[in-house]
């Protein structure tokens, strides 16, 4: 029998917004596949690395050149028998590196009810009838939005930015400060629910505005901005200063002249992520990814609802209707990875401080663990698993056995593992980075 340790050429897409050339980490850890024949080119924007059996870019064995698809539609085995029922056939997870120059798309994905009504209605632009949880992971330094500030930041923002205001409509902005006042950060469901629908008002008030209207509004905002530096939106709010919102308006209008994205900032939580930080975003969660290198893991699915920073189909009616809503400090929307319990360490990687650290969403798709082998022989043993699992190396060199067959790993090498596989991580040096995405069905 084949031994399930299985090398991978993987895709990479060109999209605008992508870092271009070799500063991209996507394009770079796709040209590492020598069987990739990709020639990097310098002025092309390259934008996402696709580890997967999603149809759109699947992922291909190296020696055979025979789809994952195909390999484990075969072979039940290497996803595991229940994996396979439960997933039709299909990788559970897309695994992604994506590297990014200028901000993606203000954006939502559907929860699973809504993904299949939005497919049967609009194949063309919802191309697949599941849900789209997401994982990111920062591998450099990265900047984004991620999910509803809590409510005081967006009363301070609708009462310092007067363009703000106006676009908003001063009515619809007065009936969401007296409909939230006093009770913005209450623990009361009744109180929860109310604020969110004054939320939901709120926001489809602004995201419904005319495009001219949003042009000379912005006109007026980043005159402010570049004017009023630190002084910009009443010196900021509690999570960001107002040079540091002056300058981010500023940046993203060089980007997305006159948009209404400018506006929606006020409203999302700016975040900043350090290497090895992540965050978690649930279905219907809204977000919009600015600048930085990521890992990303998410439920097989490429449903995108657009409302801003985007020249792609927008559809705002579907993206105000959909969101959750929920408004939290962007510390709630962290996650805090955790030691990986199914995995040995030799001697050498304890003694260098090596980890293997678990990134463990709410979710039965995917979990993610980072391994940092600091020595050169630190070694990390994971325990077989009842299900599939990705490699990748974004740093270093070194080797992943599967029983008696040793492959060489290094800076975007890709390997599936299949499901009942022990796995052994060797480093050939000290700095050794990987990423393992993985699905087992267990209760979380």
């Amino acid at each position: 029998m084949q031994i399930p340790l299985i090398r991978l050429q993987c895709g990479v897409n060109s999209y605008e917004w992508g870092k271009v050339g070799s500063q991209s980490a996507a394009a770079k850890f796709a040209a590492a596949t020598p069987s990739n024949k990709l020639s990097i080119e310098q002025e092309k924007p390259y934008a996402e690395l696709w580890m997967g059996t999603h149809p759109s870019l699947p992922s291909k064995d190296v020696v055979t050149q025979r789809t994952l698809l195909d390999l484990v539609q075969d072979n039940q085995a290497l996803m595991s028998t229940e994996i396979s029922k439960k997933y039709r056939e299909k990788l559970p997870f897309l695994f992604k590196v994506l590297s990014i120059r200028k901000a993606l798309s203000i954006q939502a994905h559907p929860n699973k009810k809504l993904a299949e009504q939005l497919h049967a209605e609009d194949p063309k632009h919802y191309p697949d009838d599941n849900h789209k949880p997401e994982m990111t992971i920062a591998i450099t330094p990265f900047d984004g939005f991620c999910g509803f500030r809590p409510l005081k930041e967006i009363s301070h923002f609708l009462s310092t930015v007067s363009s703000f205001r106006k676009l908003v409509g001063n009515s619809a902005a007065k009936d969401f400060e007296i409909a939230v006042s006093g009770h913005e950060t209450s623990d009361s469901e009744k109180d929860i629910e109310k604020n969110k629908k004054a939320l939901q008002t709120v926001f489809s008030s602004l995201m419904e505005n005319e495009k001219d209207n949003v042009a000379s509004a912005a006109k007026e905002l980043v005159a402010s901005a570049e004017k009023e530096g630190q002084n910009f939106a009443g010196g900021g709010g509690p999570s960001n200063g107002g040079k540091e919102l002056a300058d981010l308006v500023v940046r993203l209008n060089g980007q997305f002249e006159g948009d209404i994205g400018l506006f929606v900032l006020f409203f999302l939580n700016y975040v900043k992520l350090e290497i090895g930080e992540a965050m978690f975003l649930k279905a219907d969660d809204i977000h919009a990814y600015l600048s930085g290198d990521i890992i990303e893991c998410m439920a097989s699915s490429d449903n995108v609802v657009r409302a801003g920073f985007t020249p792609k189909f927008q559809d705002i009616p579907t993206l105000t209707t959909m969101l959750t809503y929920s408004y939290a400090p962007i510390s709630e929307q962290k996650m805090d990875p955790v030691d990986y319990p199914y995995v040995t360490l030799n001697s050498t990687a304890y003694s260098s401080s090596s980890s293997a650290i678990l990134y463990d969403p709410p979710i039965e798709e995917f979990s993610v663990v980072r391994t940092e082998l600091k020595k050169k022989t630190a070694k990390a043993t994971f325990e077989a698993i009842e299900g599939p699992s990705i490699f990748i190396c974004t740093n270093g060199q070194g080797t992943i056995s599967v029983g008696p067959k040793t492959e060489e790993m290094k800076a975007g090498y890709i390997y599936f593992v299949g499901a009942t596989a022990e796995c052994v991580l060797e480093s050939q040096d000290d700095d050794f980075t990987t990423f393992k995405a993985f699905c087992e069905l267990i209760e979380k």
